[in-house]
């Protein structure tokens, strides 16, 4: 009886109602896609950040992280191979590479880069730049002259597949180490900074021009699902003596990222807040409004015997009618957002400035938690009901004789 006298007395005055369903609507679908979107820069950071060179987890020299010279690789790659053929599970996958800071020049310009001597096949398994040649073709294995360049250090050299571009390093020997590649193929990255600052040439080919022999300066290794696999990191780390190698997970080698991680929940609880506490204010004055337009109704009910706790239980069900009524069309509302967003994304190259220096992706597609979703519906289900107790108290004290002097 009460459902069915509350869901009447809400359409009594549809306007009225139109305007609580449409905050109500407004709130849960500005919390949806707007919380969507920031978990989804957040997922969009981090994968980008895995893509590029660092995997989920990295296996280095000990001393490498501080200073990454050509003294600190390791020198004996064999050791760590079969540490992670025995230790990490099958569908995993890992490529040992070269990286050390490296001087490109060519005619007219020159620039500091990152030197990376790539294995072809097992880089394109883990990494961006398998998927990433926006001309000319991907590293050859084993190919001696050849050198990928990005998009953006190409047009800042003035140069294009083809042409020559020269690399220096500092060697094992502590000489400078100089040697010319030809440019076989270019790409693009997500930030035009990492199109500028990597350089990528076969392995072979770095372990001769920097005299390493079978040296290698780093183990990328991507697991399978989220790579958040504490016994495989533990398992490296007992079959690998510390005073020789370095284990850093992906936590440890993207700060950045992992910093808006922490703070992103704390965004989401002010913004939710926020757009409560804006909902809130037309919940509390529509309802307050309804009940003091039925003031003489409420005190005909308790002059015929009707008991406070019956109207208090009546509004609070009519504001429950209400807020289940937008938020189930708010939440339909938001996913439809969040759908049609889904396969363009939101594009913000226009502004990739800003974006590279937040460390963002050009394009951010909304990703949903569910934890998101049920936060925000029992912060507005929740809060909601709170805040319309106190129209429900006032109806509930009203005593007839004053209720039915009202005109």
């Amino acid at each position: 009886m009460h459902l069915q006298l509350a869901w009447r007395n809400i359409w009594r005055n549809k306007r009225r109602t139109g305007i609580i369903l449409t905050a109500v609507v407004i709130g849960i679908w500005s919390m949806l896609l707007l919380g969507s979107l920031m978990r989804g820069m957040a997922v969009g950071m981090i994968n980008n950040g895995i893509a590029t060179l660092t995997g989920h987890i990295q296996v280095h020299q000990s001393g490498y992280r501080n200073d990454p010279a050509v003294e600190h690789s390791i020198a004996e790659p064999e050791l760590v191979e079969k540490v992670l053929a025995a230790v990490l599970p099958g569908d995993a996958r890992w490529t040992a590479r070269i990286k050390v800071n490296a001087v490109a020049s060519n005619a007219r310009h020159s620039s500091g880069v990152t030197l990376v001597g790539i294995d072809p096949d097992s880089e394109a398994e883990i990494s961006f730049i398998g998927a990433a040649i926006s001309r000319g073709r991907y590293l050859a294995p084993g190919e001696k002259n050849g050198i990928l360049v990005g998009e953006a250090l190409v047009d800042k050299f003035d140069t294009k597949p083809g042409r020559k571009l020269v690399l220096m390093s500092q060697d094992t020997k502590g000489e400078i180490a100089s040697r010319a590649f030809r440019i076989v193929g270019t790409f693009r990255a997500e930030m035009e900074a990492t199109e500028k600052q990597y350089v990528f040439i076969t392995r072979p080919a770095g372990q001769v021009m920097l005299k390493l022999g079978k040296g290698v300066s780093e183990f990328s290794i991507l697991l399978p699902a989220q790579g958040d696999n504490s016994g495989v990191v533990n398992a490296l780390k007992t079959a690998l003596p510390s005073r020789r190698f370095e284990i850093h997970t992906w936590r440890e080698l993207l700060p950045f990222q992992m910093a808006y991680l922490k703070i992103l929940d704390g965004f989401m609880w002010i913004w939710y807040l926020v757009v409560f506490v804006a909902m809130g204010f037309g919940i509390v004055n529509t309802t307050l409004m309804a009940v003091f337009e039925r003031m003489r109704e409420f005190g005909l009910l308790k002059a015929l015997g009707m008991k406070p706790g019956w109207i208090l239980r009546g509004v609070l069900t009519e504001s429950l009618l209400l807020l289940i009524t937008g938020m189930a069309a708010g939440n339909i509302l938001g996913f439809i957002c969040i759908y049609a967003l889904a396969g363009s994304g939101i594009d913000l190259s226009a502004l990739a400035a800003g974006t590279e220096y937040a460390g963002m992706t050009r394009v951010i597609y909304p990703a949903v938690e569910p934890k998101d979703a049920l936060l925000s519906n029992m912060i507005v289900l929740v809060l909601g009901m709170l805040v319309s107790a106190y129209p429900a108290v006032k109806a509930a004290r009203f005593t007839p004789v004053e209720a039915l002097a009202q005109t």
